[in-house]
């Protein structure tokens, strides 16, 4: 059996905790450091308590002594922070970054949504793109999705790639609390979000918005055109992604459904559900899966998809897990599960 070494650095987050209870289950992996910022010197049982297995492991600080030496190097850091990190580790160790530093390919988009100098483009991590498995096979360096464009450009894709749709997208999308992550804002108080929910984000500024449009060229759209509104919704994980477009003339609820089960047919973390039934966020709850379901609204005019998704999961973890298998060569359903929690 093969032993690859594994590092987290941001060990302390939801996201590196994630990544601990996914990797855990990975017959191929043995958990190296495991670090974090201001965090450092406390043990995994203080930040994670359902990691029992590691609960006495205690946090190094993030810097290159401690992330040096090992096979692959998770990175569960915020917006900004990777760049610098993955600049002191080797060209022979495949890092793997769960932040947005590297996923866009316009200097400008980074600019202009995220602010400051773009520190480059990295290999994709959505294996389920056109042609991305083959840039991921061997790469040794891998820029995560965001949990949003994960979702929705999957839940679109097959219409894309069908040519079944216009390139005027819009995408709303509740999702929960754990996607901003365990910093402490009063707008993430349970007084603030239970019993409600909340648009934010609005009109085109949500930093996904770019992330979204360049996936939706991949899939050959010529000059697609995303309005994106998240919802923060009571919940603390999972995105219900509500995806429409207008039809090009003549498309009918059967080419919807031939497009969707041929893409994703061999697609082990995609599901197409049968007809009837709609994607719900509980039944992908802690699962590397997605859900997904389409139809035509003939009235409007336009194809309406709906795609579940559990953030932590699929919408990170679980695909930066896949994407580590497809690197390094192993089977790339090694160590995930499709299988949910419900209720």
């Amino acid at each position: 059996m093969t032993s690859i070494s594994v590092a987290i650095a941001g060990a302390s987050g939801y996201v590196g905790g994630e990544l601990l209870r996914t990797l855990l289950s990975h017959p191929d992996v043995r958990l190296g450091a495991l670090t974090a910022a201001s965090s450092a010197g406390s043990t995994v049982g203080e930040h994670h308590p359902h990691l029992t297995p590691l609960a006495d492991r205690v946090l190094d600080p993030t810097d290159a002594d401690h992330l040096a030496g090992h096979d692959v190097v998770f990175l569960a850091l915020p917006h900004g922070a990777s760049a610098e990190v993955a600049a002191a580790l080797g060209d022979d160790v495949l890092v793997v970054d769960c932040g947005a530093d590297f996923r866009l390919e316009s200097g400008d988009d980074w600019t202009t949504f995220y602010g400051g100098e773009h520190a480059g483009t990295w290999p994709y991590g959505l294996p389920e793109l056109p042609g991305q498995r083959e840039r991921l096979c061997g790469a040794t360096r891998i820029a995560v999705p965001g949990c949003f464009p994960t979702v929705s450009t999957l839940t679109i894709m097959p219409a894309v790639l069908d040519r079944l749709v216009g390139d005027d997208v819009n995408v709303v999308a509740p999702t929960g609390t754990s996607g901003a992550g365990k910093s402490l804002k009063p707008s993430f108080l349970a007084s603030e979000v239970l019993g409600q929910a909340s648009a934010y984000g609005v009109g085109g500024v949500h930093r996904h918005t770019p992330e979204i449009e360049q996936n939706l060229r991949a899939c050959g759209a010529q000059d697609p055109r995303v309005s994106f509104t998240p919802v923060l919704a009571p919940m603390a994980r999972g995105i219900l992604a509500v995806v429409s477009a207008p039809v090009v003339d003549g498309v009918t609820d059967a080419d919807i459904r031939a497009a969707y089960e041929k893409t994703y047919a061999d697609e082990p973390f995609v599901r197409v559900l049968p007809d009837g039934r709609w994607p719900q966020t509980q039944a992908v709850l802690g699962a590397t899966m997605v859900h997904l379901q389409a139809t035509l609204d003939q009235r409007a005019g336009r194809l309406v998809a709906i795609g579940a998704m559990d953030n932590l999961a699929k919408g990170t973890a679980g695909g930066a897990v896949q994407s580590m298998n497809l690197a390094l060569g192993l089977p790339e359903t090694t160590g995930l599960s499709t299988i949910g929690v419900a209720p």
